[in-house]
């Protein structure tokens, strides 16, 4: 006898909460009719799936394979279930978006205000972490839209290219010395803050100076865009990031940001989403919705200094907006809302 449904939920959300306790309580399920749900599947599947211990439950090899299993197949089956309802109405269903932080910082509240009102019957959750961390989401099937830096490697995830936006130099305020602009083969020899090597801003900006013919020198490793600002501003070195991460602190006059001369330095940003398994009419809304989004921010300077992205041929909303086309983008838009 094989396993339903059922048993793969109560499985799910055993090894998510890591403990048949907790997951009683979270199923309304008493813990003893759960606890022989589980041996009913070892039974079946004829090995073991839950290692027992006092603080819990955790999965063997048997046990993670099945889980990240029914994880994909209850994902395919809520899918389904949107697309039927979504026929011949508006888009339904939930949408899990990944976002770099510092993306999700200007990205996730106009976006959410906006699907609220373009599509109420979409559920979108936010998860943001550092861009490699939502690459693995993408390829683990964890979320159906991602945004990144670095287009995804993983065979089975696509991306397209959303805007270029530009990175300054971040130098304390008190420092009064550096100019306005300044070349990246002045920053030979000056101490910098830096994410460490496997960090993709990191990889940018070692390129960018080994084409000046040096090595960053640097003073501290840390991956943390808020770790650096504090350390740039007690003098521990300048930095590189983009200026839309230092709005706040510029308005404080905590820091100050210098531009690079040019051609500057231009960090690439993607929108991706598996390929494995087609779109939901919800993905897809939330997909053009998000474009829109971040046209809307370049248009109107809150983005920072960004400029658009020719994509496999095909101009970006965000060139679009450049070329005048705006307001007819987002007047169209506005009306089909109300």
């Amino acid at each position: 006898m094989g396993l339903d449904l059922r048993q793969l939920r109560y499985f799910r959300e055993i090894v998510a909460r890591g403990s048949i306790t907790r997951a009683a309580a979270a199923l309304r399920v008493a813990q003893p009719a759960l606890s022989l749900q589980v041996k009913a599947m070892e039974q079946a599947l004829g090995t073991r799936l839950l290692i027992r211990g006092q603080g819990g439950v955790t999965p063997t090899e048997a046990g993670a394979l099945l889980a990240a299993r029914a994880q994909a197949i209850l994902d395919d089956l809520a899918r389904a279930e949107d697309e039927v309802r979504s026929l011949g109405g508006d888009p339904a269903g939930m949408v899990r978006l990944g976002l770099p932080g510092t993306i999700g910082g200007i990205v996730a509240l106009p976006l959410i205000e906006a699907a609220r009102g373009r599509h109420p019957r979409i559920t979108l959750t936010i998860a943001e972490a550092m861009s490699g961390f939502v690459a693995d989401w993408l390829e683990q099937g964890r979320v159906d839209l991602g945004v990144l830096y670095v287009p995804p490697r993983a065979v089975g995830v696509a991306s397209d290219p959303l805007l270029e936006e530009e990175l300054v130099v971040l130098a304390p305020a008190a420092d009064t010395d550096l100019p306005a602009q300044m070349a990246l083969a002045d920053l030979r020899g000056r101490r910098m803050v830096l994410p460490g090597p496997a960090h993709g801003l990191r990889a940018l900006v070692d390129a960018a100076l080994l084409d000046q013919g040096f090595a960053p020198q640097i003073a501290v490793e840390v991956d943390s865009y808020s770790s650096i600002k504090s350390l740039v501003a007690a003098g521990y070195g300048l930095s590189i990031l983009p200026r839309h991460a230092l709005r706040d602190d510029l308005a404080r006059g905590r820091l100050r940001a210098v531009r690079i001369a040019d051609p500057g330095l231009w960090r690439r940003v993607h929108l991706a989403c598996p390929t494995r398994r087609p779109m939901t009419p919800a993905q897809q809304a939330i997909r053009d919705l998000l474009r829109d989004v971040v046209a809307g921010l370049v248009q109107s300077g809150a983005w920072g200094p960004a400029r658009p992205v020719i994509a496999n041929g095909r101009i970006t909303v965000a060139e679009l907006l450049d070329r005048g086309h705006g307001a007819v983008v987002l007047a169209r838009d506005k009306q089909s809302s109300e």
